[in-house]
């Protein structure tokens, strides 16, 4: 079978098997009508959001995909390495590109979205009879999102390619993935914004309801009469749901063209060079990436199906389970890959034997996989209250707020010395088995291990979903007044949801750094490709490796200024969430006031006027450091291209990008990690307390540590998911803008 039409054939059964679990799920009770009534008014306020954001989205992406056309059609000057001679047409296919890669991941995020805004309250139902139940509706409701994304991202690109290689309008078919880059920045650009306007929503929304409700009006979290109580069940599943969702769909549409780029060079490479040819040629090679994850989608099939528990056990445990058979089954099928597509023929410079080549690429991939368990590892122990990092931080709020502030910011500073130490193991041992298996082959040694880290992508990002809707049927238990038992139950669900949210944004920000890398391998590839011989020599040596000089004043500035747009953008990030939020809270003290009755139970509050000025103020605040994020690589190039041809330096335009793009790699990998886990660790230091340790709820303790993840909650879901989708956006804009560079 050809490797495009096994690609194409599983993705589409990602996509049924969705389809299947949805309607599994969807057939379950929807419990009490009171259960139901507070269900449907979560459902409005985030199909309502969704449709404003996406309606925003969409008066930004047009304009770009506007850009984009005017650029390559008439401003963009002809170069022999175009994957089509015609300026037009390939202006045409780059904005059909871009398009596609947008419209998919606003139709993936969407869709998981709406299951599982479906799937609480059957979630809660099941909680009354079986806590399996219950667990077995969340996960697969989390699933259907986690399979929509994956095989939506493989079909789109899959799809697009199998397009244009039966057009026959491009010669060569290593030169495909250049024409259809433009579906990662479509993805990128979407993922961005849904990122950024779900994350604003959902902690304007938490924190406006956690400091009127909980500090000062002392009520109990979710509970009924707090006014912004439905717009923070609401924020779960617009910022973990559907912004989670497009972040790890643009990780996978941009890697997957990434490697696919890398790929088709190293099998033309290789064949010409070192004398070894591949089992299925460039082709092959090529198509490897995609192959690879589809098998990763049959695996996480199989791991959904292995996650039940009994009704005594631990709820991670039978989350843990699935994890652990999904990454086995993803590390064999990465073997049929690598055995399949990667195994060559002929001698290779050094002496390596081309049989030999398959298994050690197969090893790079299960570097990728052990990467990604390494990263949930690292995340448990800095946020899970059974470790020292949070129990530091619950016990420095003994003594007030600023202690505990300054606990959590340590532990954020902390926490970014073994990521850094895992990440860099994995790219230097990928890419040294890389070389080993073929010499040159190190950087596509390096895209394997991306992929074998992203194989897992559908099961990891059910269990991220699955924390918003067991969040939301815990909070529909406690509005709807069930059983005090029924409520444990949600507990012991929500414990586990808080911690698949926080390990998922560990492996998201892990992902982000290992396609970061290989997109910047990439940006630089086309450079190279790009580049008129006469120029090249500055900037690539003879091995056609890339020199970066920083000692040079035009990459350094290009450099400083890449470190200085992540600090940027999380500040306006996070300051986004603080001007929502004190509109929530202006709000909610203003209804307290108006109606005395709320807090006695006599009066209902009016949930939908805090739902309403959250969107309004998520939709408003997100644009800036959006645009700006767009915007500043472009300028970056735009500009320095126009200073080296004023000083005769014509090539440095495409380096001062490069030096640009991998500082403000290496910044924000820092700085997610940092803003991930300090409020990750923030929050399960209230969560401690609220065990019963340190005095418990309502103590001075409780309230110092509420005040400190009240601080965390932006840092941990706004700006530091955003800054994942931030390092990876601007590698792919400027592996589309590259040309432009030069």
């Amino acid at each position: 079978m050809s490797p495009l039409i096994l690609v194409l054939v599983i993705s589409v059964l990602g996509l049924v098997f969705a389809i299947g679990l949805a309607r599994w799920v969807l057939a379950n009770d929807r419990g009490t009508s009171a259960m139901q009534e507070i269900s449907n008014a979560i459902q409005q306020g985030a199909e309502a959001f969704l449709r404003r954001q996406n309606a925003t989205i969409a008066k930004i992406a047009v304009p770009v995909a506007i850009a984009i056309y005017g650029l390559y059609a008439f401003l963009r000057m002809q170069n022999p390495q175009d994957p089509v001679k015609d300026p037009k047409e390939l202006a045409v296919w780059t904005t059909i590109s871009f398009a596609f890669g947008a419209l998919c991941s606003i139709i993936a995020g969407y869709v998981g979205m709406w299951v599982s805004i479906r799937s609480n309250i059957r979630t809660a139902s099941a909680a009354r009879t079986s806590l399996n139940r219950a667990l077995q509706i969340a996960m697969r409701g989390g699933a259907v999102s986690g399979f929509f994304v994956v095989a939506m991202s493989l079909l789109g690109v899959g799809g697009l390619f199998a397009i244009v290689r039966s057009s026959g309008i491009v010669a060569e078919e290593t030169k495909i993935p250049l024409l259809i880059a433009g579906y990662g920045f479509g993805a990128s650009l979407v993922a961005l914004f849904a990122q950024l306007g779900g994350g604003i929503y959902t902690k304007a929304a938490d924190v406006g309801a956690d400091l009127v409700g909980k500090v000062e009006a002392g009520i109990p979290e979710d509970d009924p009469r707090n006014p912004a109580v439905i717009a923070d069940l609401v924020g779960d599943n617009v910022g973990d749901c559907a912004g989670r969702g497009a972040d790890l769909f643009e990780s996978t549409a941009a890697e997957n063209i990434g490697a696919m780029i890398l790929g088709a060079t190293l099998a033309g490479e290789i064949s010409r060079h070192a004398g070894i040819k591949f089992s299925e040629g460039a082709f092959g090679v090529m198509l490897f990436p995609l192959v690879a994850r589809a098998f990763g989608i049959l695996a996480s099939m199989i791991g959904i199906f292995c996650t039940k528990i009994r009704e005594d056990e631990d709820p991670m445990n039978g989350l843990n389970r699935g994890y652990y058979v999904t990454s086995l089954l993803a590390f064999i099928g990465f073997g049929v890959a690598t055995h399949w597509l990667l195994a060559a023929t002929g001698m290779g410079a050094g002496g390596s034997k081309g049989e030999d080549v398959w298994w050690k690429f197969w090893i790079c991939g299960g570097v990728g996989i052990a990467t990604a368990q390494a990263f949930v590892y690292i995340t448990q122990y800095y946020t899970e209250y059974k470790y020292r990092p949070v129990k530091e931080i619950a016990e420095a709020s003994v003594t007030g707020p600023a202690t505990n502030i300054i606990s959590g910011i340590a532990v954020g500073l902390e926490c970014t010395l073994a990521p850094v130490l895992v990440i860099s193991a994995a790219i230097l041992a990928s890419y040294l088995i890389g070389e080993q298996a073929i010499p040159g082959a190190g950087l596509f040694g390096t895209a394997v291990a991306t992929m074998g880290m992203l194989g897992t992508a559908a099961y990891i990002l059910a269990m991220d979903t699955f924390g918003p809707i067991t969040d939301n049927a815990g909070g529909i238990v406690e509005m709807s007044q069930q059983p005090e038992e029924i409520r444990k139950k949600t507990d012991r669900l929500d414990a586990v949801g808080n911690t698949t949210k926080a390990l998922t944004k560990g492996y998201a920000i892990g992902s982000a750094a290992l396609a970061a890398f290989l997109l910047f391998s990439a940006y630089l590839d086309e450079v190279r490709n790009y580049t008129p011989a006469d120029i090249k020599v500055g900037m690539f040596r003879t091995d056609g490796s890339a020199i970066i000089d920083l000692s040079k004043p035009e990459v350094f500035c290009a450099a400083l200024i890449g470190a200085m747009l992540v600090f940027l953008f999380a500040a306006l990030a996070i300051k986004a969430v603080g001007r929502a939020a004190k509109e929530v809270i202006t709000a909610v003290r203003e209804e307290f006031k108006a109606k005395p009755g709320i807090l006695k139970g006599t009066e209902k509050p009016d949930y939908a006027k805090c739902v309403d000025i959250v969107t309004r103020g998520a939709l408003r605040q997100m644009v800036l450091p959006g645009v700006l994020a767009v915007a500043m690589p472009v300028a970056v190039g735009l500009t320095f291209k126009r200073l080296g041809v004023s000083f005769g330096k014509p090539a440095i335009g495409a380096e001062a990008v490069a030096g640009f793009l991998m500082v403000a790699t290496i910044a924000g990998i820092l700085m997610a990690q940092f803003l991930n886990n300090a409020g990750g660790a923030w929050d399960n230091a209230k969560k401690y307390i609220e065990t019963g340790a340190l005095g418990g709820k309502r103590s001075e303790p409780h309230k110092a540590a509420v005040v400190g993840d009240t601080v965390g909650d932006p840092f941990k879901d706004t700006a530091g998911p955003s800054i994942h989708v931030l390092i990876k956006l601007l590698s792919t804009i400027t592996l589309v803008m590259a040309p432009f560079f030069l």
